[in-house]
């Protein structure tokens, strides 16, 4: 029997919802992060970019368990001497709610070409509205299976 890979070309893509709210951060980007690789279709192929589009709205009220909040720790640099800014989960939260849920899901993608094309597939809302209603996104559930 052969094998089937998957090509650019044959490749159809859908459109996935997911609503953050009261999720904890992990299982809502690990859940966005199969989907964005394709890792949830038979037709799975590491070396191609299968996955679908995946929008993620309430970014806002995502849930953070533990002690996260003041525990967990984003840096950024400037790269200048002395330009290391840190930011608590809690103060993410607060200000940049859309850059938190980004950067949990781009660290679960590969880090190199086949990785930043998948990335740019994700949508990330701090609301409940999204301007992606005329593709008819389907409702993609996160929790245990």
């Amino acid at each position: 029997m052969k094998s089937f890979m998957q090509t650019k070309e044959t490749v159809v893509r859908e459109w996935f919802v997911i609503d953050a709210k009261d999720k904890p951060l992990g299982r809502v980007a690990t859940t966005a992060a199969n989907v964005l690789r394709g890792k949830h279709k038979p037709t799975y192929t590491p070396s191609v970019d299968c996955g679908d589009y995946v929008v993620i709205v309430n970014a806002k009220e995502v849930l953070l368990t533990g002690n996260k909040e003041e525990g967990k720790v984003y840096y950024n640099h400037s790269r200048y001497a002395g330009g290391l800014r840190e930011r608590t989960a809690k103060e993410m939260k607060e200000k940049y709610p859309v850059e938190m849920m980004e950067r949990a899901v781009k660290g679960m993608l590969p880090h190199n070409r086949l990785g930043r094309q998948m990335y740019k597939k994700l949508f990330v809302y701090e609301g409940s509205e999204h301007p992606h209603t005329a593709q008819q996104p389907k409702t993609l559930e996160v929790g245990r299976k």
